[in-house]
């Protein structure tokens, strides 16, 4: 008797469990087609809002129409072909002398930001995986890689806006989508002629960089710690101070998740200590309603960055460090996307700061991230 009953229970645990990872299976699968029908209305929306020239948003910021190349080329719809093939002409009249991808822009030195310009540009070329802009890509490629900032400062190894301005400056966005963008276009460099010399940036004072810029438990506290700052002067997120008194800045959630990008394009392996701990403070200030520490500002932007962050490095959900259910954080992602669409297919942010309340930038933003977490893109 007592046999059967234990029988029982074992046979009710089975099917409990079986029951349960089919749910799972069931509900990972039903948000992957919600979210593929959401990227087809955002690419539907980008489609109708294409200007002639093939550019979106501010024609003088080549980014503004090179993330949503990206977004398209990675859904892999050989229906919007044409709309990508427009976006890449417009793309190649912003191509400047020195390789750089950006657009001059009169009172400005250097024009408009051209190492953000240019590095989110070759990312969307290459994603296309159209072998006729190699070239262009190569040589955007020397443009960023000879815009990494080496001096005996604060922000040595680091990336900033624009190299031609001669001022020490760099940040840790401007460095993650830098190193993205040379990590990404790393197999071309096999096409470069080979009378001219391989271009790469330096990994090591970049990575230096980096790690310099995130939280420890002895300068922060154990709120920041495992976080990343936007750069060594910048207090995005504010200040506070530590148990021995001293002052320092403040952690927030979508820098912490470019510090994990960038460390990752470092190679530095999931199991190191510095990544464990931007993990750690990921999973201790999980939230979709926020971008932990700012708000709604940049909100757009911390939902692509982290899809971009945990796809790439593989956490398939982020674990908690003192127990507790793992983070599903793939289709929390994808169910909180496809509520925020609005019914024209677009996404948008009322808080502008960062830009958001451009929806050709937010909707970008949201499609890649529904495509990283669905994985149509790597």
């Amino acid at each position: 008797m007592q046999r059967m009953r234990t029988l029982g229970v074992m046979t009710g645990l089975v099917l409990t469990l079986t029951v349960g990872a089919a749910h799972s299976e069931t509900t990972a699968t039903d948000s992957r087609s919600a979210a593929r029908a959401a990227v087809a209305r955002g690419l539907d929306w980008l489609q109708q809002n294409q200007a002639t020239n093939g550019s979106w948003s501010k024609p003088v910021f080549p980014a503004l129409t090179g993330l949503p190349l990206w977004a398209i080329a990675a859904a892999g719809d050989s229906n919007r072909q044409v709309m990508a093939d427009r976006a890449v002409a417009y793309l190649l009249t912003c191509v400047r002398t020195n390789g750089g991808i950006y657009q001059e822009i009169p009172g400005i030195k250097g024009g408009g930001m051209p190492n953000y310009n240019t590095a989110i540009c070759m990312t969307a070329l290459h994603a296309t995986g159209r072998k006729d802009l190699v070239p262009a890509i190569l040589e955007a490629r020397a443009f960023v890689g000879s815009s990494q900032h080496l001096g005996d400062d604060v922000y040595n190894g680091g990336f900033g806006y624009d190299r031609s301005t001669g001022r020490a400056y760099t940040d840790l966005d401007n460095t993650t989508f830098a190193l993205e963008a040379m990590r990404r276009t790393q197999d071309v460099e096999d096409l470069r002629p080979t009378s001219q010399k391989r271009v790469d940036v330096n990994w090591t004072a970049a990575l230096a960089y980096v790690s310099k810029l995130q939280n420890t438990p002895t300068n922060s506290s154990n709120q920041d710690a495992g976080g990343f700052i936007y750069n060594p002067d910048d207090a995005k997120a504010g200040v506070a101070t530590n148990a021995e008194g001293k002052v320092y800045l403040r952690s927030f959630g979508s820098i912490t998740y470019a510090g994990l990008l960038s460390m990752i394009y470092a190679n530095v392996a999931r199991e190191d200590p510095r990544v464990t701990s931007a993990v750690d403070f990921a999973a201790r200030h999980w939230t979709l309603e926020e971008n932990p520490g700012m708000g709604t500002q940049g909100l757009f932007f911390y939902y692509n960055v982290m899809a971009r962050a945990l796809a790439v490095s593989k956490f398939e959900a982020i674990p908690r460090k003192h127990g507790g259910a793992p983070i599903a954080w793939r289709e929390e992602l994808i169910r909180k996307l496809v509520a925020l669409q609005r019914p024209d297919g677009s996404w948008g942010n009322p808080n502008n700061r960062f830009w958001e309340n451009d929806p050709v930038l937010v909707t970008s933003y949201a499609l890649l991230a529904l495509e990283f977490a669905t994985e149509l893109t790597k």
